[in-house]
């Protein structure tokens, strides 16, 4: 598949505007039926060096390609990942999740040593689910941090396509060592995703503490294949 190169044209521009580091933040598993929601992050600064070779959004990027890229992105910026359980998506909904794992990203940066006096976060998306998760203590010193929302910025901004490679890895390794433990879902291959393999499984075994059930209460309105699937969650 042919990737689309993404540059650093947005990321200059803000810094050039004066703000003194740009957050890249995209999310991962968003619309899968198990495992973490994760979030990753790259940070870059006025002396970023050239966008890594073959850096792209981690959905046009083959798994090999994306693993063999991760150490070259993590020399390039500073990046983290943060993730939130199936049980809060369950629980609370996909978008407080999603905000809550973009602060456990943002707070393992500061932990790191990052400021995020003058930082501004690019987010990938058409909304912000990050601003309101924020706690007060993950904040600059002069007031809250400043989110920017743009569509297709994992395909057009460098830092964010960054933050989707390594979400995207640490997040798939997760799944493939969860498989191990439970192989009749197919998670080596389907990574969470809603596969025939992967509702095959829940229909045998029922559903793993790693399923989001609500997710799949909802499925069986639609009655899969004429199998309901409440059956399977209990």
């Amino acid at each position: 598949m042919t990737a689309v190169r993404p540059s650093l044209r947005v990321e200059k521009r803000l810094l050039g505007a004066g703000r003194v580091t740009v957050i890249g933040m995209d999310e991962v598993g968003r619309g899968a039926i198990a495992g973490p929601v994760a979030v990753g992050v790259a940070a870059v600064t006025i002396d970023v060096g050239r966008v890594p070779q073959g850096l792209a959004d981690s959905k046009l990027l083959s798994a090999p390609r994306r693993t063999e890229l991760v150490p070259v992105v993590r020399r390039w910026a500073r990046t983290a990942v943060g993730m939130t359980a199936a049980e809060v998506v369950d629980q609370q909904g996909i978008v407080p999740a999603l905000g809550q794992a973009g602060a456990a990203a943002l707070g393992a940066l500061v932990g790191d040593g990052l400021s995020l006096d003058g930082a501004v976060v690019v987010l990938d998306g058409s909304s912000d689910w990050l601003s309101r998760a924020l706690p007060p203590g993950l904040a600059p010193t002069d007031g809250p941090l400043e989110v920017v929302v743009r569509v297709k910025a994992d395909r057009d901004c460098a830092s964010v396509a960054a933050a989707s490679v390594v979400a995207k890895v640490e997040r798939d390794a997760l799944m493939v060592a969860a498989h191990d433990d439970a192989p009749h879902y197919a998670w080596a291959s389907n990574k969470g995703y809603g596969s025939t393999a992967h509702y095959d499984g829940i229909r045998a075994v029922g559903a793993h503490a790693l399923h989001r059930k609500s997710w799949l209460h909802q499925a069986s309105a639609v009655a899969l294949d004429g199998f309901d699937l409440l059956s399977a969650v209990g």
